[in-house]
């Protein structure tokens, strides 16, 4: 089975695009916990409050504060950086979002991942690279059964055609350019992640939070629509599984990769509200509401099979664990705890079960 090597990690350095994002502050903090020397390189942290602040994610990283799209500017940080590994998250994340802006969307999310790959291209030092998609670059049919890596792109909406367009970027310029010898480069598409330090808008957890604090139940679009639910640790595990194997294995590892989580943890949306509401208590509630946005999908799942046959990767908290951490960490921070030593506590948690899992 898989682990997440703390030798392989400790003063490897990393340039981590997105670094003051929700999945880039956690990923931040896990480098940092392996003992990594990370340089993140993203625009100021998007929301108040944002876990990249309430963290302290920056205390014990270069940070560079930063536009995908300036291309001059990524190259330069890149090359001060000297990386042995790169990860690229930083993207607009939210498909509500890219219908509001969607020259913006491309922008950044195709013109930011020809930028990365590019300074990657010309640079000396880095060995391995993965770009952080979306399970949204699949071409939905709104079917039951999971998406394959090798399965037809595509994407309804600005936000999952962008990812989409990356993950064509990203095979052609390992094709073009990194040849055997050069930076092994792969490609994650991960579900939907939850996890505690999410403020974004648009965001089940999030939205449910601000409810709560206005004491009023939180309105719900699509109860039916269906989701690979996952914690955030999950695929970074993913992440890092895949980094670790391209600097070790190279080219043979330099593909798409599906993570997501154990296909009977695809819940729908009512149903993971109401387990929220539950584990939340008193204040917490919820509505339907009619659909009055656009277009979005109904039924999404991922086929995992692939990253568990040859990376030895596997999902290592069920759904409702997810939810337990989450909501104790919410309430952990509301009651006045620290939100780095609780990201900490949940990084180590889950690090044993990836070491009980391997054992």
């Amino acid at each position: 089975m898989s682990a997440v090597e703390s030798a392989f990690w400790h003063g490897r350095r990393v340039f981590l695009t997105g670094h003051t994002g929700f999945k880039g502050s956690w990923l931040s903090l896990w480098l940092q916990h392996l003992g990594a020397q990370v340089h993140g390189y993203a625009l100021a942290p998007p929301t108040t409050p944002a876990l990249f602040t309430v963290a302290e994610v920056g205390v014990q990283m270069a940070s560079t504060i930063a536009d995908v799209r300036d291309a001059q500017s990524l190259h330069q940080a890149l090359g001060a950086a000297q990386p042995e590994v790169v990860f690229h998250l930083a993207a607009q994340p939210l498909v509500r979002a890219s219908y509001l802006d969607p020259a913006g969307t491309y922008a950044t999310n195709v013109m930011g991942t020809v930028h990365l790959l590019d300074a990657v291209r010309r640079s000396s030092c880095v060995r391995a690279v993965v770009n952080v998609t979306t399970d949204k670059c699949y071409d939905n049919q709104e079917r039951a059964h999971g998406y394959r890596e090798d399965e037809p792109l595509g994407g309804h909406d600005p936000y999952s055609s962008s990812k989409a367009c990356s993950e064509l970027v990203t095979a052609a310029y390992r094709q073009s350019y990194f040849k055997p010898g050069g930076p092994a480069l792969a490609s994650a598409r991960a579900g939907n992640v939850i996890g505690g330090g999410d403020w974004a808008p648009d965001r089940l957890v999030p939205d449910l939070l601000r409810a709560v604090e206005r004491h009023e139940p939180v309105r719900i679009r699509h109860p039916g629509a269906t989701r690979p639910w996952q914690h955030v640790l999950e695929p970074l595990s993913g992440y890092l599984t895949l980094a670790q194997r391209l600097v070790t294995e190279g080219q043979a590892f330099a593909e798409a990769w599906n993570f997501g989580p154990d296909p009977a943890d695809a819940r729908p949306v009512g149903w993971l509200v109401d387990q929220l509401c539950r584990r939340w208590g008193a204040g917490a509630s919820w509505q339907a509401t009619v659909a009055d946005g656009p277009h979005e999908a109904t039924q999404l799942s991922l086929d995992i099979r692939k990253a568990g046959l040859r990376l030895g990767w596997q999902p290592r908290w069920s759904l409702d664990a997810a939810l337990d951490h989450v909501v104790a960490w919410h309430q952990d921070w509301r009651a006045g705890q620290s939100a780095r030593t609780l990201c900490l506590q949940q990084i180590t948690e889950y690090s044993q079960a990836l070491e009980a899992t391997v054992a």
